[in-house]
């Protein structure tokens, strides 16, 4: 809480919070949309109409915090209200990693604002309410519909932009452009977007969907950096990558933005990074370039062998999912967040680990990527080492490239003609004759990546007491870790033995 909020105010805000009436009989939240604030009508449109849907009235929060305030014997200063009225929103939300996430609630707002189903979708709450993904629990065939959310629901760049750029933004989107953000824009005004509904509390459309996601992430910008510390080098480089991305667009970024009050950017929660986890982790990229968030949809989980779900979206912009083959029972409903071969970048944005990933990058780093490289395949989701111990083609050509460089530049040459050619037969005579020296680069690099993996690896076991309690997100590292090692382990097995 600000300074100028007592202590015992905020443990009151807290029994405030706690009591909620409303929609779905006790689950819902206690809204109030006075005359001038956005509300979602009968006819499931945002509309400047003043009475919510008679399913979501309820008294205003007011009366609950000065309840509360009672109950704690705290006097009633004129100054603590001022405060507390001005800022209804403190006791909407907490986003203390542990707080629960309110999904029955949410429930509830979807079918009461159009979002339909087929009867067998179901949402599934693990380890304590922290995870939460949608899944079956009948069969459903394949090319069946099985979600449908109205476009007026979903929140998307497009639309924030729309509603909040004005003259009056022109500081802060130069202060963005001066962190090196301008590549974030459509991100950062869906952060906007999310921040603008956070202030309004419970009086927010969106309330319910907010107040059910989750609280707890365990991405690169929620490491410690002792976590850090325990990456090996270049998931380390994705990880600080994506931190900086966070710092681009931290508190400094929302100051100069005209619409967003002083209590909402100076609270010690940092509702900022909330927004920007809910942004970074929710949004899909369409294939017009715009950023959307889909309630209910947000709820498929990644699926890295296969996914059971694709989207679609009619003339209207309404979203629908469709099942992509006969889904047995029990089974999660996914979709593809990114690509599977790159585990460390799904750990480092979205924080998850997926052991079911089919390679992961091979870490070649080399000190300089030029074109010719490029046009050799130098990319993370080319350069793969897989589950089997098979090496991509692209890590071959690349260490075939180094190696010519300070070997024989006519036949680096020759070896690029060859590939921008499609001259499969010279190529393959160039691999031939080089290959006892490729493959000891390989195993070179191998036992490079093992040794540092190693080294982390007993970093991270070095003080497990002390991990628990301080770096929640280690106990994930380690899975990562182990995963990698394990494909490290099985090239080099697969290469050493024929040395």
């Amino acid at each position: 809480m600000p300074p100028s909020l007592p202590a015992a105010a905020a443990a009151a805000l807290a029994v405030a919070a706690s009591s909620t009436i409303g929609c779905c009989q006790a689950f819902a939240p206690a809204l109030h949309y006075p005359d001038n604030r956005w509300a979602c009508s009968p006819t499931r449109e945002l509309t400047r109409d003043g009475a919510p849907p008679t399913a979501l009235q309820s008294t205003s929060i007011d009366d609950e915090i000065k309840d509360a305030l009672r109950i704690v014997d705290l006097p009633l200063e004129l100054a603590a209200f001022e405060y507390l009225e001005r800022n209804d929103w403190l006791a909407a939300y907490d986003i203390f990693e542990d707080a629960p996430r309110e999904v029955t609630m949410f429930k509830c707002w979807a079918a009461d604002h159009g979002v339909q189903h087929v009867d067998s979708f179901k949402l599934v709450e693990e380890q304590k309410g922290k995870e939460v993904y949608a899944a079956t629990n009948a069969d459903i065939p394949a090319g069946q519909p099985v979600l449908f959310v109205p476009e007026h629901l979903i929140l998307s760049s497009n639309k924030a932009m729309a509603e909040l750029r004005s003259g009056e933004m022109t500081d802060s989107e130069q202060y963005v452009i001066s962190k090196g953000g301008e590549s974030q824009y459509r991100q950062w005004y869906l952060m906007l977007k999310i921040l603008s509904e956070i202030q309004k509390g419970r009086d927010s459309p969106w309330y319910a969907w907010l107040n059910s996601l989750p609280r707890y992430y365990q991405n690169a910008p929620a490491m410690t950096d002792f976590c850090l510390q325990c990456l090996p080098p270049l998931m380390r480089k994705q990880a600080e990558e994506e931190r900086e991305i966070c710092r681009r667009l931290s508190k400094d970024t929302i100051d100069p933005v005209p619409f967003l009050s002083q209590d909402l950017k100076i609270h010690p929660r940092d509702y900022t990074k909330w927004a920007y986890q809910i942004v970074y982790t929710r949004a899909v990229e369409t294939a017009d370039g715009d950023l959307k968030i889909v309630p209910m949809a947000d709820y498929f989980n990644h699926g890295s062998d296969y996914t059971e779900i694709e989207p679609y979206y009619d003339e209207a912009g309404n979203y629908y999912a469709y099942t992509t083959y006969d889904v047995p029972a029990g089974q999660p409903l996914r979709i593809s967040y990114a690509d599977p071969r790159n585990p460390g970048h799904l750990l480092a944005r979205y924080g998850f680990f997926e052991e079911n990933s089919p390679a992961s990058y091979c870490k070649l780093l080399p000190p300089v990527v030029n074109q010719d490289m490029l046009d050799l395949g130098f990319s993370h989701d080319r350069m793969l080492f897989y589950r089997s111990g098979e090496v991509s083609d692209e890590v071959w050509d690349i260490l075939l490239y180094l190696h010519l460089s300070s070997t024989n530049i006519d036949e680096q040459q020759e070896l690029m003609r060859a590939t921008r050619e499609g001259d499969f037969n010279s190529k393959l005579a160039l691999h031939e004759k080089y290959y006892a020296a490729t493959s000891a680069a390989l195993l070179e690099h191998v036992d490079g990546i093992l040794y540092e993996i190693d080294k982390v690896i007993t970093k991270s076991d070095a003080h497990p007491t002390y991990i628990k309690n301080e770096h929640r997100r280690l106990p994930l590292i380690h899975r990562h870790n182990i995963f990698v090692r394990e494909t490290f382990q099985n090239v080099r097995n697969r290469y050493s033995s024929e040395w």
